[in-house]
């Protein structure tokens, strides 16, 4: 039997980026109040970046 880790690698580096995008966009609404900087800080840090880190990290793994 096989025992899986209850969270894989991509999953830590997504939760880690949600964590840092929610923390950023916090800072950003509350010390800056630009709008295009909030939402780069939720949407850049939070979605775009660990995607982009998992499909590289695994496109490494194929090659």
């Amino acid at each position: 039997m096989v025992c899986d880790p209850l969270l894989t690698v991509e999953m830590k580096t997504t939760l880690a980026f949600m964590f840092l995008g929610l923390t950023s966009w916090y800072l950003a609404q509350r010390y800056l109040n630009d709008g295009f900087v909030e939402l780069v800080a939720l949407f850049g840090v939070g979605v775009v970046l660990p995607t982009l880190i998992n499909e590289l990290r695994q496109r490494s793994r194929t090659e």
